[in-house]
């Protein structure tokens, strides 16, 4: 069995070589196959089809793509009680939460679609001029538009990039995580349906070596790719070694790992913090690029908080996410549930001490992607669950003396996705929130996107923006129009 390229790197396949195998994490079965493209010609072919495409489309006017693509949209959000059991198969999440899934979507292609005519107009900029000249800035589309999505938020992630770049003018191009096939395939079905253009929007999944084909083509301008650190780097390798080589320099916006750090204060209430936090940490089965997987707390109200901490992970219920009244389901594969039980023996062996007693959870037996959450305490920066990717039901907590060895504690980390701070003192936030390495820091709420927000990291989380205004400028480019009226 083999790992094919992709964001979650954990897929396994039955022939890599011709086509994708999807299997379900619910019980190892096989779910769908796929073909990949029968040659490097094909995939050329396809490219040169969203490219031609693109250069109709964006001759359509703004206010017509923007209801063509709302159109999409709705069509897609009306599927969802149809297309969430489907979802619930191929990565796992218990089926009483997949419709949030496609009602995020929604909002926030909504969100891009009500701004999109001011974002994307025309600004003049002649105050102050002498008469006689006219001086315009434009936003001008980029063209083809490779998006790279991850299994644990399929449509979520998608919509990110999707939305802006299809309104904008450009033509996209879905490779989707090998785990979630259908999720590219049903966004293509709901948007020819409202009437898009046939190859302004295609599904395509790929091989490794397709993959780098398309990173590298010179009729690919721009690559949005979610996923693992390792794979990130290949994509910003291939598209420089693609430069080197005459094929124009690329747009890469890269969102990569996360170890996301929560700080608990001394003036906040520890049993609100606990309950918001857990859900934050365990939601999704932990997997998601911002859960959070690290907690410090200071030490006035350390034990209270993991009393109540403690208290809330007692309270799920793990199993086959497609019961009604699962809550919490299994993690993406056998590896997947492998790393994660290793990084809590790892703690453990190293004097950790794990507080919630597995066999309250008897669905979680070794050998099997079902993983019982964990709280662990008396860690430190010496275990992987503090320092590595877990991408899993666990968090760590240490106590802290003050806002210094917290935000010590916080900035010691490869990545820098997000951060929660939990306080009553506003002006405790304000002092901290500039020394935290993070793209978002929270105060009393974790794990959310709002679109009005650029969505961004640092240090090995990656580069580049997606949502909010900014979302708008990363898959554009400005044209400045310089006019003598003479």
């Amino acid at each position: 069995m083999a790992t094919l390229y992709d964001s979650d790197k954990q897929l396994n396949v039955a022939d890599p070589a011709t086509t994708l195998t999807t299997i379900s994490p619910i019980d190892g079965s096989p779910l769908l196959t796929r073909p990949y493209p029968p040659s490097t010609a094909h995939l050329d072919a396809l490219v040169q089809q969203a490219h031609d495409v693109h250069r109709q489309w964006r001759k359509v006017p703004l206010k017509d793509r923007i209801r063509a693509v709302h159109n999409a949209v709705d069509h897609l959000a009306s599927r969802a009680l149809d297309l969430g059991p489907e979802l619930t198969a191929q990565m796992g999440r218990p089926r009483r939460y997949t419709p949030a899934e496609f009602a995020t979507f929604k909002d926030r292609a909504t969100w891009f679609l009500d701004h999109a005519d001011k974002a994307l107009a025309d600004e003049n900029v002649d105050e102050g001029r002498p008469e006689g000249f006219t001086r315009i800035i434009r936003r001008a589309p980029l063209g083809v538009c490779l998006l790279v999505g991850a299994w644990n938020f399929p449509y979520m992630i998608t919509v990110n990039a999707l939305i802006p770049a299809l309104v904008a003018g450009n033509s996209v191009l879905l490779k989707p995580s090998p785990q979630t096939p259908l999720v590219a395939e049903r966004i293509q079905e709901s948007f020819e349906a409202a009437g898009l253009p046939s190859g302004l929007l295609q599904t395509l999944h790929l091989t490794p070596p397709q993959m780098d084909h398309l990173v590298a083509h010179p009729l690919v301008p721009f690559v949005s790719f979610t996923g693992s650190v390792a794979n990130g780097k290949r994509v910003e390798k291939t598209a420089a070694d693609a430069a080197q080589r005459g094929g124009g320099f690329k747009v890469v916006g890269l969102e990569l790992g996360g170890k996301d750090a929560a700080y608990v204060r001394e003036d906040c209430d520890p049993a609100y913090a606990a309950e918001n936090i857990v859900d934050g940490a365990m939601f999704n089965s932990g997997q998601s690029c911002c859960s959070i997987e690290r907690v410090y707390v200071h030490e006035s109200i350390y034990d209270r908080f993991v009393e109540e901490a403690v208290k809330v992970v007692k309270e799920y219920k793990l199993g086959d996410p497609r019961d009604d009244e699962t809550t919490l389901g299994p993690v993406i594969s056998l590896r997947s549930a492998a790393t994660i039980r290793e990084h809590i023996a790892e703690a453990v062996s190293k004097g950790a001490k794990a507080l919630v007693d597995e066999t309250l959870f008897p669905a979680a037996k070794a050998g099997t992607t079902y993983v019982a959450p964990q709280v662990l305490v008396d860690v430190d920066h010496g275990m992987k669950v503090m320092t590595e990717e877990t991408f899993g039901p666990v968090m760590g907590i240490m106590k802290v003396k003050d806002d210094a060895e917290a935000l010590q504690l916080i900035n010691d980390s490869p990545y820098g996705l997000t951060c929660s701070l939990w306080t009553n003192d506003t002006d405790a936030y304000y002092a901290l929130v500039d020394d935290i390495d993070a793209g978002t820091v929270y105060r009393n709420r974790s794990d959310m996107l709002d679109p009005a927000l650029p969505w961004t990291g640092y240090k090995e989380t990656g580069r580049g923006v997606s949502l909010s205004r900014f979302g708008f400028d990363a898959v554009t480019k400005a044209k400045s129009l310089h006019l003598r009226n003479v």
